[in-house]
């Protein structure tokens, strides 16, 4: 294993309420705060990192004309439609 990598401090500010709940779930985890914080962390980043880099993706087949055609769209739709209409029969 190598070695670990450098951290730096940062300081944020949290609603009491999630503080002790942060609290409460490194206590019954048995891991500690700056664990259940870099976790959550890097969660949020690989999820913003995955969104972000799809839609650049999506934003270059678009830049070359790569778009559904007509019939890719109505086959699409004839498969969502009813589940649509069930949603807003509700």
């Amino acid at each position: 294993m190598g070695a670990a990598e450098p951290t730096t401090t940062m300081t944020t500010r949290l609603p009491r309420s999630m503080k002790d709940e942060l609290e409460s779930l490194a206590k019954s985890t048995g891991r500690n705060r700056n664990t259940l914080v870099q976790e959550a962390i890097r969660r949020f980043i690989d999820a913003e990192r995955w969104q972000i880099d799809l839609i650049e993706e999506r934003v270059r087949e678009a830049d070359a004309g790569n778009f559904a055609t007509e019939e890719e769209m109505e086959a699409l739709y004839a498969e969502i439609a009813p589940s649509l209409r069930r949603t807003r029969a509700r």
